[in-house]
């Protein structure tokens, strides 16, 4: 779903060159960052604003809040001298005192929601305000101490007031920070996302270019289909490989109808050439010197090592030719057996004896015939060349874990460390002689290693204590199906 999402945003963008692509995947991705910082200073603003609000708040509310405090103070002392020595000039003190009281009260109260002490403070002004009529002074001392206990319980509510818009404060305060971090999560997390994206339009191409490379060097026919849209560096790197793959395909034409008929059309000179040197060496037309005899035998060993040539040729040009292995249920013990009969005659000239052990588990597999019975024939052809005469050659086949292993052992001279880098190789011989003294092709160990690859196993030279040399095969288990 992602993969056709990318390719349908890569058509609708039409992306011309990996630099773009690089650049625009940079700036979506910073496209949630930039939105979260003009979040955050849009929330700092208006925390700014709240703080500068509320401290403006306080500051006021104080400040006519020891206005008021001292305004009352004033009015109890001038209405007590105005009760001890009436005269206008008190008078007129107390009436400005109390009208600018009540100019200053009206709007506090106002900002004090649900404030009792306002009402209780407003009746008492209209009680004070008959001060001139008063001459009782335990009335007068009664309202004045009324008066005093409701600036109290105002100063109560303003207390009660600020506390409330502190909480409310910090209750903004908290509820902002989680918007924060609620948001901080989501747009990181988005930025995540579009940077997987990104890196998904960008990785996209080049796993495309991996792809067509894997291709070719498993020697696929078919590659990936062409790339109609993408960065131009890539899709010129992506013709370059289409390109390269069908010269390749071209030349390995070349190299398999070389070897192809340059192996037949030697096998038939060559059987007329062997056939010549039988003859002269059992003197058909005529007797033989001593020195004639042995250009002859030298013509025959000639000829054998050529023929052994040919089939490893034709037998590595076969198996370049076998791309896909056929799997089916094999009776173990029949091919070993048939493969043993077949280098019997070599068995006998070296004088070397096959010690066999196949495990109960094993006795069928599951694998591909023709393949298996190559790896056989190599492994005890190359144990019968290069192991010592006269001595034992191993075959055990036994199941471990999920693998099927087959191991060939013989004495005889061990293989360096250098030899071992390289012995799977074509082409590449060991330092050591053949015993029948033919000069072998280094055919032989790459067929073996060749044909467990495409078992989807493997070849190595490993240690045992019974022998001097150890080839392992490891073939995976399968099932009949």
């Amino acid at each position: 779903m992602l993969d056709q999402t990318v390719f349908k945003v890569a058509s609708v963008v039409q992306i011309r060159s990996l630099k773009q692509l690089i650049l625009s995947s940079f700036l979506v991705a910073l496209i949630p960052l930039l939105a979260l910082l003009w979040q955050t200073q849009n929330d700092l603003a208006k925390l700014n604003d709240a703080i500068v609000k509320e401290t403006q708040f306080f500051v006021k509310t104080a400040g006519t809040m020891r206005k008021l405090e001292g305004q009352a103070l004033d009015i109890e002392r001038l209405m007590r001298q105005h009760f001890v020595l009436p005269n206008a000039t008190l008078k007129q003190l107390n009436d400005d005192s109390l009208a600018l009281f009540k100019d200053q009260l009206a709007p506090f109260c106002q900002q004090l929601v649900d404030s009792a002490a306002c009402g209780q403070l407003h009746k008492q002004l209209v009680h004070l305000g008959n001060y001139a009529s008063m001459t009782d002074k335990l009335l007068l001392d009664a309202h004045l101490a009324s008066f005093k206990q409701a600036i109290s319980a105002l100063t109560e509510d303003v207390n009660i007031s600020v506390d409330n818009r502190v909480a409310e404060q910090q209750n903004y305060m908290t509820a902002l920070r989680q918007k924060q971090a609620w948001s901080t999560a989501a747009l990181a997390l988005l930025s995540l996302l579009l940077i997987l994206f990104a890196a998904k339009l960008i990785t996209k191409p080049v796993n495309k270019l991996k792809n067509i490379i894997a291709a070719i060097a498993e020697n696929q026919n078919e590659l990936p289909a062409k790339s109609s849209n993408g960065p131009r560096e890539l899709i010129a790197v992506e013709k370059d490989l289409f390109l390269l793959h069908k010269r390749i395909q071209q030349l390995e034409k070349v190299r398999t109808a070389l070897l192809r008929h340059a192996s037949h059309e030697l096998k038939t000179p060559l059987a007329s050439f062997k056939e010549g040197c039988a003859l002269l060496a059992e003197e058909m037309v005529g007797d033989l010197n001593t020195q004639q005899k042995e250009v002859v035998n030298l013509l025959q060993i000639s000829t054998v090592r050529l023929n052994l040539l040919i089939e490893k040729l034709l037998d590595y040009n076969a198996l370049l030719q076998q791309a896909e292995p056929s799997f089916e249920k094999l009776d173990v013990k029949q091919i070993v057996n048939e493969c043993l009969t077949q280098n019997g005659l070599a068995l006998q000239q070296s004088k070397c004896d096959i010690k066999s052990t196949i495990s109960n588990d094993v006795q069928h597999i599951v694998s591909d015939a023709e393949l298996f019975r190559r790896i056989l024939d190599n492994l005890i052809s190359n144990a019968v060349a290069h192991g010592t005469q006269g001595t034992s050659i191993y075959l055990h086949l036994y199941a471990q874990h999920n693998d099927y292993v087959l191991d060939v052992a013989n004495h005889g001279n061990g293989i360096s460390e250098d030899d071992r880098k390289t012995i799977f190789e074509p082409f590449k011989r060991g330092e050591f002689m053949r015993n029948d003294r033919v000069i072998g092709a280094g055919l032989g160990l790459s067929i073996v290693s060749d044909c467990a690859r495409l078992l989807g196993g493997t070849v190595a030279i490993v240690e045992v204590d019974y022998a001097k040399v150890c080839f392992r095969i490891k073939l995976p288990q399968r099932d009949e199906q």
